[in-house]
């Protein structure tokens, strides 16, 4: 590897001194996750009654859904400057607070644009402030950097077994109680991220992180001027779209298909489940292996995969075998693709700087989740969108072998600027 110029240095921001255990980072990061992601992962299964009802089309329930994917993205960006800023704390409060508002609106909105700000605009805000990019500002300085990426994969196999956990208890409750009263439930459930918020909650001085050496404007000047950012962007918009459109669109699939309802459910939980295991082992391969190559490798498998499912005949044996290998590969992407960033960039403005590379990943969500519903509803097949899916995932292997992992080089002894 060539030497740093002179007058620079490849090292790591100081982290802040961790004031928080181990253990209670972890599991109330863990619980959010948990439970905010779980709920989201369900989304699909509301697809069908709901259009039913309400007597609108499959594209309108995407379109929400794609705005909910784009807001998430976008306000991600401003949640981590805040955490960054303020702490996870106060993020994670105003989150839960609007995911249970979403989830209200989405069960008493009459039109389609009300559907799709509360379903969309305020529970892709709600996702910003309770998900990856704030929970993983806290792990970045709480846990020390050589157990960051097992960390991170902790956190994300938390979102895994949400889904697993969660899939099948949302399709219970929609069809005990109906999908208005079911979404009421959900709603009151997602409010205990609010006492969980207080064992993430740092001292000020701490989660300001004052040893910051620069100010937000150059952070993000600087990580879009280095090459290695944007590759990881576009691979995340490419995960973004895989994952949207299979967790969204894949239960009408399989009914289109004629199979059983409760085949839809089983295969989103057995995605939940095997991601737990996939996310997990991915975080421990990430403290031995270079991040780069895993995540090359994830995107290639993920294609492989969905090519074999499009070949075989369709049969509750092949979704759920599909599920399972898609599962294990589904989060994957999220603790080796952030413990990258904060390798190279360090801590300090690490919630922010996820807020970015995530909105990729949500740009990608939102055309894979409008797509799906567009052009099912104009050629009457998901045909054409399998296949994209499988082109961005080998291009996303292609793009990720070039990522530099090492610490950005720095110019030794510039004057620290403040995080305005």
């Amino acid at each position: 590897m060539p030497q740093p110029a002179l007058g620079y240095s490849r090292r790591m921001q100081p982290s802040p001194t961790p004031t928080l255990s181990i253990r209670q980072v972890l599991f109330c990061g863990a619980m959010i996750v948990t439970l905010s992601m779980g709920i989201r992962h369900g989304f699909g299964l509301w697809l069908q009654p709901i259009t039913q009802a309400q007597d609108w089309s499959r594209q309108t329930f995407s379109f929400a859904l794609a705005i909910q994917n784009l807001s998430w993205g976008i306000f991600g960006v401003f949640a981590g400057m805040l955490a960054d800023r303020f702490g996870a704390f106060r993020v994670l409060i105003g989150g839960a607070v609007f995911y249970a508002l979403g989830l209200l609106g989405m069960a008493h909105s009459p039109t389609p644009l009300l559907f799709t700000l509360s379903a969309g605009l305020l529970i892709g805000a709600a996702q910003a402030g309770t998900t990856y990019a704030v929970i993983y500002g806290v792990i970045g300085r709480q846990i020390p950097a050589e157990r960051r990426s097992w960390a991170m994969g902790v956190a994300a196999a938390a979102g895994s077994f949400g889904q697993f956990l969660m899939a099948p208890v949302e399709g219970r409750l929609i069809g005990q109680f109906g999908w208005q009263t079911a979404l009421a439930v959900v709603a009151v459930l997602v409010l205990v991220i609010v006492p969980l918020a207080f064992g993430l909650r740092e001292p000020r001085r701490e989660a300001a992180a004052a040893q910051r050496e620069q100010s937000v404007l150059q952070a993000v000047g600087e990580a879009f001027r280095y090459p290695s950012f944007g590759l990881l962007m576009a691979g995340y918009f490419v995960c973004g779209f895989q994952l949207a459109f299979i967790g969204i669109h894949m239960p009408t699939y399989l009914r289109d298909k004629s199979l059983p309802a409760d085949v839809a459910g089983y295969a989103l939980a057995l995605i939940g489940l095997f991601n737990v295991f996939g996310t997990y082992t991915v975080g421990l391969l990430g403290e031995k292996l270079a991040k780069r190559k895993i995540l090359a490798a994830i995107y290639f498998a993920r294609a492989v995969s969905i090519a074999l499912f499009l070949v075989v005949p369709t049969s509750p044996l092949s979704v759920y075998l599909f599920s399972a290998a898609m599962g294990f590969l589904w989060l994957s992407t999220v603790p080796a693709t952030n413990a990258i960033v904060a390798g190279i960039f360090g801590v300090a403005h690490l919630s922010m700087l996820s807020g970015f590379v995530f909105l990729s990943h949500q740009v990608g969500s939102f055309l894979g989740v409008w797509l799906g519903g567009y052009l099912y509803d104009t050629t009457g097949s998901y045909d054409v969108v399998w296949y994209l899916a499988i082109a961005l995932g080998v291009f996303a292997a292609l793009v990720n072998l070039p990522v530099r992992e090492s610490a950005i080089a720095r110019p030794v002894g510039r004057p620290a600027a403040h995080a305005g």
